[in-house]
């Protein structure tokens, strides 16, 4: 609960810049290192001072609509209070020790710095037309293997802006309105199974398409392969065990557009190129209910998941005319990449030292996510002057993680998630 004590004041500073003062006001949260500690709200007082670029629209309009509503600003901030955050250090002795799995647990996002937003546009300039491409690719595959209907299911958080992407492209060049949904799957957890019940009261089973960005060691490939066949034998449902994705470095999914470990440039950001929504959250103590998610509005302003879209729609429509489909559905060869990739994955862990090979992230994307959410102990790239990992260095670099080069590997980076001794 929020309680004002003294007073909310609007005070002009000087034009054009105003400031809202929430004072000595009273909020519940969660202190304490141990569990115990944490379990009982205590009451934590602040002093709450926003200030403004410019005066809100109200100010000149006297409308009340256009001004800040204290009631909504008080219940936004007793849900921040309210949420369970963690430093990377605790969060990574929580998950390694198993008191909690990762899906109970949520860093803070914050903002990425300038020279990091640079490096995303890069990226953009860099590779939009490769993913546009692909996603032609990969709907041209989902139109072909789904002739009796579409229902995309994005695997969030990667897969929502590639599922956005390609239900537009199969709208305008497929003359398909299919209906899309973003689904929490979580490793050791499996699918939501309320989300995935909303869905099939809706579409027909065999209609599903499972998307998702890249695949990394193929985990949740197999996480969702595990999570249908325990579906079906509860509720004698069939459900395509099949993932599609752009890019397919370990030889899992049914349908890519590419093997290449390339840059995709939404796996560069986190909230930012997702809608603001955080990564998916299990909350054990609602059974019933949806896994959740924190949103962040308060980065809207800085939000680029539109842009995003806009800009590969932009070049899918300049690519179009000129686009060939080629059939990519698996074959023996992914079967020999699966064998690679195992075998470079037990490599490395016999090379470095690694108890288990959760601990090892191979891929650009899977790079990424560590180096920005988790406690990395090492990169390592194949190339490091790649313009493609070029954001992977900056990471490294900022946050003093070490980089070593290893020029044969079937990958251009991989992280490694340092370990916590107990």
């Amino acid at each position: 609960m929020l309680y004002p004590r003294d007073s909310i004041d609007f005070n002009l500073i000087s034009p054009p810049f105003s400031a809202l003062s929430l004072n000595n006001l009273r909020l519940q949260v969660k202190l304490g290192y141990g569990e115990e500690e944490r379990k009982n709200l205590q009451f934590v007082r602040f002093d709450i001072r926003i200030r403004f670029e410019t005066l809100p629209p109200g100010c000149f309009s006297d409308q009340l609509q256009q001004t800040v509503c204290y009631a909504e600003l008080s219940e936004h901030l007793t849900r921040i209070c309210l949420k369970e955050y963690h430093l990377i250090e605790l969060k990574e002795h929580l998950i390694q020790t198993g008191q909690k799995h990762y899906s109970e647990l949520l860093t803070l996002e914050t903002l990425p710095e300038p020279d990091y937003i640079t490096l995303f546009h890069k990226a953009m300039t860099l590779n939009q037309d490769q993913v546009a491409e692909h996603l032609l690719s990969l709907a041209q595959q989902i139109v072909t293997t789904r002739p009796n209907g579409i229902t995309l299911v994005s695997l969030a958080r990667a897969g929502t802006p590639i599922g956005v992407l390609l239900k537009h492209i199969l709208r305008i060049y497929s003359n398909i309105n299919v209906p899309h949904y973003s689904i929490s799957i979580l490793r050791d957890v499996g699918l939501d199974p309320v989300a995935l019940d909303y869905i099939l009261q809706r579409h027909a089973p065999e209609s599903l398409v499972f998307v998702d960005g890249w695949t990394g060691k193929g985990i949740i490939a197999e996480q969702l392969a595990d999570s249908l066949a325990e579906f079906k034998a509860l509720s004698g449902v069939e459900i395509p065990a099949e993932l599609y994705v752009l890019a397919d470095l370990c030889g899992k999914a049914k349908v890519a557009a590419t093997t290449e470990d390339y840059l995709i440039p939404s796996c560069i950001l986190n909230s930012t190129i997702s809608g603001l929504v955080s990564r998916s959250i299990n909350n054990k103590s609602k059974a019933n209910d949806f896994h959740g998610c924190v949103y962040y509005e308060q980065y809207s302003e800085h939000d680029l998941s539109r842009y995003f879209i806009e800009t590969i729609l932009g070049r899918v429509a300049e690519l179009w005319p000129h686009f060939t489909y080629q059939d990519q559905s698996i074959d023996d060869s992914d079967n020999a990449r699966q064998a690679k990739s195992e075998q470079f994955i037990a490599d490395l862990m016999n090379r470095y030292i690694v108890s288990h090979k959760n601990y090892i992230k191979p891929g650009i994307g899977e790079s990424t996510r560590v180096l920005l959410r988790r406690e990395a102990r090492l990169l390592i790239l194949k190339d490091l002057e790649s313009a493609a990992t070029q954001h992977l260095r900056w990471l490294a670099e900022s946050k003093a993680i070490p980089i070593q080069v290893i020029n044969d590997m079937p990958y251009q980076a991989i992280a490694l998630i340092k370990e916590i001794k107990p």
